[in-house]
């Protein structure tokens, strides 16, 4: 599977609009993962790794995505999220603040 580019299909869309390139990365295995854990100080590799609790191949495969993307970097102390990686976390935030509200009337 390819890193999703704006302009071409994705998973689910022709169209390759940003926001279904957009979901279309942020729906792979482990992706949501990894920018989560990315969220405060940088992890190395193994380091992630133990956090989202997956394997290697797959890890290094969705890294690749995220950095070809802007969203990851690798620098001293490991991988972190760039400026944009960030932005994402906080446009994020009202869906959790959403998905919470709707999980509490669902248990």
């Amino acid at each position: 599977m390819t890193t999703p580019r704006i302009g071409q299909s994705v998973r689910g869309s022709t169209t390759g609009r940003p926001l279904m390139v957009a979901l279309d990365l942020l729906g792979r295995r482990t992706a949501l993962r990894v920018l989560w854990e990315l969220r405060g100080d940088p992890l190395t590799f193994r380091a992630l790794q133990d956090a989202c609790e997956t394997n290697t191949r797959l890890l290094n495969t969705r890294l690749t995505e995220l950095r070809e993307a802007g969203l990851v970097e690798h620098a001293e102390g490991g991988y972190r999220l760039t400026d944009e990686g960030r932005r994402l976390s906080k446009a994020l935030k009202p869906l959790a603040d959403w998905a919470e509200k709707w999980g509490d009337g669902k248990r």
